[in-house]
């Protein structure tokens, strides 16, 4: 997976209001998320912008989250674009490593208004959508068959070192008419977690195919 370097700064003031006046000084609420997990109470220091979120009472376990603000200009190229990556995240003076997790964006405007990042290390597993790429040259093509792309990304869990920067399908093999489904895929180290019925891709048929089969049935 590429790297993006990032940098951001701890956000205290929060509430909708503190929001709306960042967003009008091209700015981004940010909140990171799979923190440290602690005990409770927390008799240690947190530092600007981490706060504490109880993830079990019965265990008294908290999960330490970090509020932070981005400008717009400094994720534009990690946003708008069909790759993905890890993120080198610096703030508070220290470097954590994270995947983009959400992006709420305005319903009519399109400018982002949050982000939810997740911080990652090298054996945590994690979920994340990886472009699909298809090779190859389908025999139902050939055929004279029509091959579409139904699912442009797949969800894959793995630590992040692990996943690539797309998904490579060789779809030589798939015949006029067929489709390739999510459980017929395997990918060394990643784990797919969409349907397994769910269609990757598929050969339709054309109307020119279906009048050459037509015309060689005919035939016989």
């Amino acid at each position: 997976m590429k790297k993006f370097q990032l940098s951001a700064e701890p956000r205290t003031n929060l509430g909708k209001k503190a929001a709306k006046a960042l967003r009008a000084e091209g700015k981004i609420p940010v909140v990171l998320n799979g923190g440290e997990i602690i005990d409770l109470p927390y008799t240690g220091t947190l530092a600007p912008g981490e706060k504490i979120v109880t993830i079990d009472e019965d265990a008294k376990k908290g999960l330490i989250t970090t509020d932070l603000t981005v400008t717009n200009e400094a994720v534009r190229k990690l946003v708008y674009t069909p790759d993905i990556f890890a993120i080198e995240l610096e703030v508070n003076g220290k470097k954590r490593m994270a995947v983009l997790k959400d992006i709420q964006f305005h319903p009519v405007k399109d400018n982002i208004l949050h982000m939810d990042l997740l911080e990652v290390n090298d054996t945590k597993p994690v979920v994340i959508e990886v472009p699909v790429s298809l090779e190859g040259h389908a025999e139902g093509v050939k055929a004279g068959g029509k091959l579409s792309l139904s699912m442009k990304k797949l969800k894959v869990r793995a630590p992040y070192t692990a996943i690539p920067e797309r998904l490579v399908i060789n779809v030589d093999n798939l015949g006029l008419g067929k489709t390739l489904q999510v459980g017929e895929l395997n990918f060394e180290g990643l784990e797919l977690v969409n349907a397994k019925n769910a269609v990757v891709c598929a050969v339709q048929l054309t109307r020119a195919a279906r009048g050459a089969a037509a015309a060689a049935a005919a035939g016989k």
